[in-house]
């Protein structure tokens, strides 16, 4: 199968490297050209390609031209930069894959699109999405920008906070204090499952659906990041309890009965 893999970050990277070695033709995109060799080396065919509110750096029509599968693993950036117009970026992506042979487009969202509550609101996929926030407004725009395009079938992966062997929250936490939530329900998927998820929903021709990709287990923000500290050998994170927490519970429970999907990687 021919695959192309727009955002070729941490998470696509890695998924690359799995369909290379699954026998599949793919092509990486990054942004930056010194990444080129580095999706070389992973065994895909490298492009550099960047998406403006004003239209594509890039070979675009090379990229997508006789693919089988799009997946669009680009982040919005709205959290450094929450003036970026993301949902521009992506409509100037549409027509290309429109007038291309894709016939089926994943694409990575996120769990974010739904509302932190102080009730600890649980959400499967049939859930409102959160309409006051710039970050969740943008994310669902796009979603639906691919699931109404009738010239294409469209997957959408609404994955939970990303933890991986080098990649940790924890990293950032450790020592810190203040923090907000305490509470609140963690929401984190593993690299691994979360790519697991995505070979999964290939094999799935038509489905025009939401997915929501968390591991089932949902302890305190405090609970989980003290005991990961501890652990690890960290200093302890210090946690503000002045203030009522916020957060969710999100359910993978869709993801796990349609698709006899099984997490592999605990977040512990």
């Amino acid at each position: 199968m021919k695959i192309s893999i727009l955002g070729c970050g941490w998470l696509g990277m890695e998924l690359g490297k799995r369909l290379y070695k699954e026998n599949h033709e793919v092509r990486g995109s990054v942004t930056r050209m010194e990444k080129m060799s580095e999706v070389r080396d992973a065994g895909m065919i490298p492009y550099s390609i960047k998406l403006f509110e004003r239209g594509i750096q890039g070979d675009i029509r090379s990229f997508l031209s006789g693919i089988n599968i799009l997946i669009v693993d680009v982040p919005p950036g709205l959290r450094k930069n929450p003036e970026i117009n993301f949902v521009k970026k992506i409509k100037k992506l549409i027509p290309y894959i429109e007038k291309s042979y894709v016939q089926k487009v994943i694409f990575t969202s996120s769990t974010s699109v739904y509302e932190d509550t102080e009730d600890f609101k649980q959400y499967d996929e049939t859930a409102n999405t959160n309409n006051s926030e710039n970050t969740s407004i943008q994310l669902r725009n796009v979603e639906l920008l691919f699931l109404n395009n009738e010239s294409f079938n469209a997957s959408i992966l609404r994955f939970g906070g990303l933890i991986g062997e080098k990649r940790h929250p924890i990293s950032h936490l450790a020592g810190k204090t203040g923090i907000k939530n305490p509470e609140a329900p963690v929401n984190l998927v593993h690299q691994e499952d979360c790519i697991e998820a995505i070979l999964k929903l290939m094999e799935k021709e038509k489905d025009n659906s939401i997915w929501n990709v968390v591991y089932p287990e949902h302890p305190t923000k405090k609970e989980y990041y003290t005991r990961i500290a501890a652990e690890r050998e960290l200093a302890t994170p210090e946690f503000d309890d002045s203030e009522a927490s916020k957060g969710k519970i999100i359910s993978s429970d869709k993801l796990k009965k349609d698709l006899n999907f099984k997490f592999s990687k605990p977040i512990y």
